[in-house]
């Protein structure tokens, strides 16, 4: 059978539902897609999948046709519904291709072919382009996390440095790369330069037909317009309206950078009340770069730089540097584009002619709009996609700070038309979040998640301040005063990493499991006890990769240190002489409690609980290639001969509404040996076989755990 490859290259069996080396959920073969092994166009064959997203899915792919070397295949797979948002798809993708073809420069991944191939007569779209060996600037910040460390001031200086000469590049072809975000820059290990990939939301920006576009309609928006980015990266009037410019990937580098200073995602570092950026109480650095980075930034688009080789000469120090580029950007091309830009002299908003109509399709990413997004960032609380309805004549962004060379101007608070009593549930809310230390875009996700389930309709928009959705908005902090209140029983620390826990930390508990003689079945079982008691909603669901996940992740982490401290984790050694013994106790409803015994090959064992029938049983072998002699049961007993030596878990949940007793007898005896066959004509007494225990074999654990380093506990 072919393997399959996690998105590291790591190899697998293709039975492995997660990577054997670094626990990432892999992604299943299917009989009617793209394979590892398949060749396609008689060229390409797949050695893995990278990665997938809202417009396709990438592969790894050798080409034939070029001694095998390595290339992506980008395949053309939309997860979107409805004739519209599959035709916008196929025109991004399109582009995508038609865009790079044009663009020739070292650090943009080459553009190979756009081509055609039949899979089980089924029609499928692949775009070719070269494969950048490296790693991400969001890996590589996420290994400096782990080290306590970011990236310094001279480190993303010169990052800036290596990449305007290619927005500079590109922008002078009429191209917005739309997307940049230390998920999408590469430092390639070749020469150690930054590389900008995944081009999927490039817009081609024509200046003549935009300038005759908006002299004709000047209130129309560009039916062009594709509202694609990142929130936070994305300046305001991309993710509101779709609109982009030179300055649009210039805000989005600026974004880039402090997240790459901080550690801190850009929503962490905006300021809620007035959605402004409040990043200095994060970073030290120097007041000119500082300047810099917050004119690249500004709310309205007209006071940022408009275009690359502005912030070059700032950052270089020179007034006409020589900017190092593979062709010479047309900068009259440039200039003509940023001059036509309607947002060069105010802020974009919604053309009057269309601000009572709502967004015709619910695929695309959506319009974030400032007034809603004011109100819930306020509280830390709000929903993630727009209502174009929002935007009134009245209502105006706030101003961004105005640099000055010896002060920085506040920025004038947003009008709110919220009630006093309303607002003050809000900052009521928001008092109770931070006191609790949860962090608040996971909080956002999570609250959003239950409302957008109680209120389908309203998945995809965002709650205005209007009276219209006053019901809406207290039903919205009813949800969030709810999730508060369930949250409360996790630690301070759990509670504090929510949202950022990872496949990576849940191998981590594995190993600190394991060295405690404890599989991570055990560890799971204790975990989802508690989980499922609190939330039983989620029973059967497949949440582990929604906000609540997170949830169930933080249970598991306070399981971890409650086993590591003995307070979940008990060893069952039986008396000097004896071949069993008792444990008891009392479990809360959700609690459970891991037991282990080193028990020898060839023993037979006895095991038995008393408890009441919703309190479940499991019993585990020492090694997670054997199925499980008892597993969330309410089976009462267990007996046998042990087939392997090594510490054997008994695991008790309870799954009751008030607290329980519970007792479990376990006895392990040594059978006596086979007596001798009697002969005939005995001549002599038989000598008698000796009755030590034998010495139990060294025992394996679950694949990526440590092997128990004690010898397994044998009874006289």
């Amino acid at each position: 059978m072919m393997p399959i490859y996690c998105s590291k290259g790591h190899e697998n069996a293709n039975t492995n539902l997660y990577c054997q080396q670094c626990g990432e959920k892999l992604e299943q073969p299917v009989v009617k897609g793209v394979y590892p092994g398949l060749l396609l166009g008689d060229r390409y064959r797949i050695v893995r999948q990278l990665g997938q997203g809202g417009f396709g899915r990438s592969y790894l792919a050798e080409d034939s046709n070029r001694f095998n070397e390595l290339c992506v295949l980008k395949e053309f797979a939309p997860q979107v519904q409805g004739t519209y948002a599959l035709q916008k798809a196929v025109e991004l993708f399109e582009r995508e291709a038609g865009t790079l073809y044009k663009l020739q420069h070292p650090q943009i991944p080459k553009f190979r072919e756009l081509f055609r191939a039949k899979i089980q007569d089924e029609g499928h779209l692949f775009l070719v382009q070269d494969y950048i060996e490296g790693e991400t600037y969001r890996a590589l910040l996420d290994g400096r996390k782990r080290q306590k460390q970011k990236f310094t001031e001279p480190e993303v200086k010169q990052l800036m440095l290596q990449l305007l000469p290619v927005l500079e590049y590109i922008h002078s072809l009429g191209v917005i790369h739309r997307d940049i975000s230390p998920d999408n820059i590469i430092l390639r290990n070749s020469d150690k330069l930054p590389v900008l990939i995944d081009f999927g939301g490039v817009k081609e920006v024509s200046a003549n037909a935009e300038s005759q576009f908006t002299q004709a309609s000047p209130n129309v928006a560009p039916s062009y317009a594709t509202r694609l980015g990142k929130i936070g990266y994305a300046p305001h009037e991309q993710m509101q309206v779709g609109l982009v410019y030179p300055h649009s990937d210039l805000y989005a580098l600026a974004a880039t950078v402090l997240v790459l200073l901080t550690g801190k995602e850009p929503q962490q570092l905006i300021d809620p009340n007035n959605m402004t950026w409040d990043w200095r109480r994060e970073v030290n650095i120097s007041p000119s770069f500082g300047m810099t980075l917050d004119k690249m930034l500004a709310h309205r688009p007209s006071d940022r730089y408009q275009n690359a080789r502005k912030v070059f000469q700032i950052l270089a120090g020179n007034t006409n540097p020589v900017i190092p580029v593979t062709q010479t950007p047309n900068y009259a091309t440039i200039q003509n584009t940023v001059a036509v830009a309607p947002a060069a002299t105010q802020p974009a908003t919604i053309p009057a002619t269309n601000r009572n109509q709502s967004s015709s399709s619910s695929g695309c990413l959506g319009r974030i709009l400032t007034t809603g997004l004011l109100i819930a960032l306020a509280i830390g609380i709000g929903l993630a996609i727009s209502n174009s309805n929002l935007f009134k004549k009245s209502r105006k962004p706030p101003r961004p700070p105005v640099e000055q060379p010896t002060e920085t101007i506040q920025p004038e608070p947003p009008i709110s038309k919220l009630s006093p009593q309303e607002l003050a549930r809000k900052n009521a809310l928001r008092d109770r979040r931070q006191a609790l230390g949860i962090d608040y875009n996971f909080f956002l996700n999570l609250v959003n998640e239950t409302f957008w389930q109680r209120n389908p309709s309203q998945r995809g928009k965002i709650l205005s301040d209007e009276p219209k959705d006053e019901q809406l908005r207290t039903q919205w902090d009813r949800i969030a005063s709810e999730w508060l209140d369930k949250l409360g029983f996790l630690s301070s620390e759990s509670r504090r990493r929510l949202g950022s826990y990872t496949v990576n930390d849940r191998l981590q508990w594995k190993a600190e499991v394991n060295n405690k003689k404890l599989s991570s079945r055990a560890l799971y079982d204790l975990t989802d006890g508690e989980f499922f008691s609190r939330f039983p909603e989620q029973q059967g669901k497949n949440f582990i990769d929604k906000p609540i996940g997170q949830v169930w992740q933080a249970i598991a982490f306070d399981k971890v240190n409650a086993i590591k401290y003995g307070n979940a984790l008990q060893r069952i050694v039986f008396p000097q002489g004896e071949i069993g013994d008792r444990v008891s106790g009392t479990l809360k409803p959700g609690e459970g409690k891991a037991y282990i015994a080193g028990l020898a090959a060839g023993q037979i064992m006895n095991v038995k609980l008393q408890a009441e029938s919703k309190v479940l049983f499991s019993v585990y072998p020492p090694t997670s290639e054997q199925p499980a002699l008892l597993e969330d049961t309410t089976k009462r007993t267990w007996s046998g001969t042990l087939s392997q030596g090594g510490f054997y878990e008994f695991v008790v949940v309870s799954k009751a509404e008030k607290p329980v007793d519970y007792q479990i007898t376990l006895t392990a005896e040594t059978p006596p040996p086979p007596e001798p066959t009697p002969t005939s004509t005995p001549t002599e007494i038989p000598t008698p076989i000796p009755t030590e225990t034998p010495t139990a074999e060294p025992t394996p654990t679950e694949t990526n755990s440590l092997p128990p380093s004690e010898t397994p506990i044998t009874n006289p």
